[in-house]
């Protein structure tokens, strides 16, 4: 689910500013924009964000900067050599489909990421920095958890009320779904008088037979068990407080499978639209679910 946190930090003439954010996922997925030359910072920092989330796309930034360190910026040659080749085969595309492309400067390039790098002075314990980034970190994982926690109380109040009104509807077409026996009855009578009046040498017993598997592939009565039984799964799951987000998601599956089939087999234009309305709110949940962790 999303979330954001920001700070701000200072150590022995270092200062940061930090901040974590996430988008919704399907499953975990970590980024960090660290600095990789505070030894275990990388590692120790991951498994922080993933003690507090357990879905969504989280990614994580620091600046770290030292006022009186310009000096200690230098290049990754590496990285420089990656940015020019990828440059030239760029500019050599260009030029294929007749494309002009405005120079690139050397500003340009320092300013593309792992070109230009603080690097630690030589020699530089970076345990008691990486400590106190950590610190840190920990106290933005804390305050992002928070907000996302609040943003999940309030999100569990409105899916409780959907399924609520998922069940109303699945009684009101029970009740639907009881009205049009007499009306299917009565279309499956007449039916089959049409087909004895119009057809010489029919069988009563076998035409009968097919009518009937006709009127069993129009009752919704198992449909709208299981719709129940959905409903019953998803307060159940939501009750959990756990990391559920991925069971939901799954349920939202079967609940729309069983209002697609109600539609289908409907026959009678108020439980038709009733399902319709079924579908409607199913897919608003669905929306829902991938807010959920």
């Amino acid at each position: 689910m999303t979330g954001f946190a920001a700070l701000e930090g200072a150590f022995d003439g270092w200062t940061w500013s930090a901040e974590l954010r996430a988008v919704n996922g399907k499953g975990l997925d970590i980024r960090l924009r660290v600095p990789d030359w505070v030894d275990g910072l990388e590692t120790q920092a991951r498994a922080v964000l993933a003690g507090v989330a357990k879905r969504g796309n989280v990614t994580l930034a620091i600046r770290l900067t030292k006022p009186d360190a310009a000096s200690s910026l230098a290049l990754n040659l590496g990285n420089l050599d990656a940015v020019m080749t990828a440059l030239t085969e760029i500019e050599a595309r260009a030029q294929t489909v007749g494309l002009s492309l405005k120079p690139t400067t050397a500003a340009d390039i320092a300013q593309l990421r792992g070109v230009l790098e603080q690097s630690s002075e030589t020699g530089e314990d970076t345990a008691p920095l990486k400590g106190a980034l950590l610190k840190d970190v920990s106290a933005l994982a804390e305050a992002f958890d928070t907000m996302r926690a609040a943003e999940g109380q309030a999100l569990l109040e409105v899916m409780n009320g959907q399924l609520a009104e998922v069940g109303r509807l699945t009684e009101q077409a029970a009740t639907e779904a009881d009205a049009r026996k007499d009306q299917v009855a009565a279309t499956l009578r007449q039916n089959l008088q049409n087909v004895m009046d119009g057809a010489t040498g029919a069988d009563p017993d076998r035409v009968a037979q097919e009518l009937a598997m006709l009127a069993v592939k129009s009752d919704v009565t198992e449909e709208l068990d299981r719709l129940r039984a959905h409903v019953g799964a998803a307060h159940a799951l939501l009750a959990e407080g756990r990391a559920v987000g991925r069971k939901l998601d799954f349920l939202m599956q079967e609940f729309n499978r069983e209002a697609n089939t109600l539609c289908s087999k409907s026959q009678n234009a108020a439980l038709t639209r009733t399902g319709l309305e079924l579908k409607a709110l199913i897919d608003q949940m669905r929306e829902q679910v991938q807010n959920v962790e």
